[in-house]
């Protein structure tokens, strides 16, 4: 569930009228939580103002309690009290990542739409929830209204636009999932340009908002920038891609939107690593344990970003240990949990975390030239390669791949490295190879130059490099 934000008052006082309707019912904490699928401790926080709920919880409990909409409405005040301090939103906070990009800017010409990525017919998609309606899932519209939706959206002018509605929260959402699907294929200049376009876009929206509007506004901003950053670090560009990660933290935090918040500090300690700095990348896992402290989902992205900094030190005994940590919380997830972050399931974050846990080991293994810990690293690359689909993120399968052949070199076998890579790498240009692919790439040809010069020449030769 999002933090708290600005106004907790307003939030105790729906505590306050919560307490009232359960006792009214003459029902107890725990009554109301087995109602709506909560703990009594969760009860007890929303009842003392600590804890916010989405107005469809609210909804569950005004039904359940038989409040008459008493406690819809002041869930909606609450939270538009949250958002909203009196006045406009400091400069600083609508402050792009990047100058230009407005409506004139870069990726103007025909839009997202014009990108060749295709909009899913419903959402959640790709990670992305819709931001009126969360994990519940909704519609998106048709190819022609929603290319009709998004045209008007980036036409109007913010200070008389009409309000954010629903079908073009939709179309926008439908739209960002459709070109992060599209960048599996490979990173575009027009896909970037395009996500940062529609950023640009909703911060002049943001800038004029309502109150009530502010917050799904603010949604879609964080999810646009850290769109953008990931789409940036996957081309190599990794200051741009740490421009756009900051800004997506500061939209994130004013939206209470925890699963982008973790997202974004997680890619941040990704590129900390990429710039060799396990000192930062540790504060940025650190960073998502404050964030969300008792939340197994989270508490398994935390640990497996500070099982990669560890190995990034050569200490053996941390980074095993995080990554049993790790493990161990992905047994805790449960339902609640999806109702926050779009992206999860126990097979998605097994996904996550497995992936993680082979590159940490195959790190440790080449820090400490240990051969037990390469083939640990491996038998982790061959799980997650077998949660992945045949046909799913083909990109992400290309990285496991390269992977898993630089765990055979750090276990000092360099023929079967090249025999298993050869084959991935022949149906894959260099030219279009993601970044964080070039990156394992560079490190697999520094290690078969070690021990293997011959194999080292015929991968640079695979490679074009």
């Amino acid at each position: 569930m999002p933090s708290m934000t600005q106004d907790p008052y307003a939030w105790r006082e729906f505590g306050a009228l919560l307490r009232h309707w359960r006792r009214r019912a003459g029902l107890t904490q725990a009554q109301l939580g087995a109602g709506i699928g909560y703990d009594h401790t969760a009860v007890s926080k929303i009842e003392h103002g600590t804890r916010r709920v989405a107005p469809r919880v609210a909804e569950r409990i005004d039904g359940l309690l038989r409040a008459g909409g008493e406690l819809v409405a002041a869930c909606l005040c609450a939270e538009s009290a949250g958002l909203s301090p009196l006045g406009p939103l400091p400069a600083g906070v609508l402050r792009p990542p990047l100058p230009g990009g407005g409506p004139g800017g870069a990726g103007a010409a025909g839009g997202p739409v014009a990108t060749g990525a295709v909009a899913p017919a419903r959402l959640p998609d790709y990670g992305l929830l819709c931001p009126l309606h969360d994990a519940e899932g909704c519609a998106v519209p048709p190819p022609d209204e929603l290319a009709a939706c998004y045209a008007e959206f980036c036409a109007a002018d913010p200070a008389l636009a009409p309000p954010l509605d629903a079908v073009t929260a939709h179309a926008l959402a439908g739209l960002l999932a459709a070109q992060l699907r599209a960048a599996e294929a490979g990173v575009r200049p027009e896909l970037v340009a395009a996500v940062e376009r529609t950023l640009h876009v909703v911060l002049a929206r943001l800038a004029v908002a309502p109150a009530a509007q502010r917050r799904p506004l603010a949604r879609l901003a964080a999810e646009h920038a850290h769109a953008a950053g990931a789409l940036r670090m996957q081309g190599g560009r990794n200051a741009t891609a740490m421009a756009c990660f900051d800004r997506a933290l500061s939209w994130a935090e004013l939206a209470g939107d925890q699963a982008t918040l973790v997202g974004t500090l997680s890619d941040l300690s990704i590129l900390a690593r990429l710039d060799g700095d396990p000192v930062a990348a540790l504060g940025y896992a650190r960073e998502i344990d404050r964030l969300a402290p008792d939340r197994p989902w989270a508490g398994a992205m935390g640990r497996i970003s500070r099982a990669r900094a560890r190995a990034l030190t050569g200490d053996v005994h941390g980074t095993v240990r995080q990554i049993a940590l790790a493990r161990a919380q992905v047994e805790h997830i449960d339902d609640r949990d999806e109702a926050v972050v779009p992206w999860l399931s126990i097979a998605s974050m097994r996904l996550r975390v497995e992936s993680a846990a082979a590159a940490a080991l195959r790190d440790l293994a080449a820090a400490v030239d240990d051969p037990r810990l390469a083939r640990r690293a491996l038998a982790a690359t061959e799980t997650a390669l077998g949660l992945l689909g045949p046909d799913q993120l083909p990109a992400t399968r290309l990285l496991f791949t390269v992977r898993a052949a630089d765990c055979h070199a750090c276990a000092h076998d360099p023929r079967a490295a090249v025999e298993l890579l050869g084959p991935a790498l022949e149906t894959a240009p260099a030219a279009a190879l993601p970044a964080l692919v070039g990156h394992e790439l560079r490190g697999l040809r520094e290690r078969l130059a070690r021990y293997e010069p011959q194999a080292a020449r015929r991968l640079a030769e695979l490679t074009g490099s």
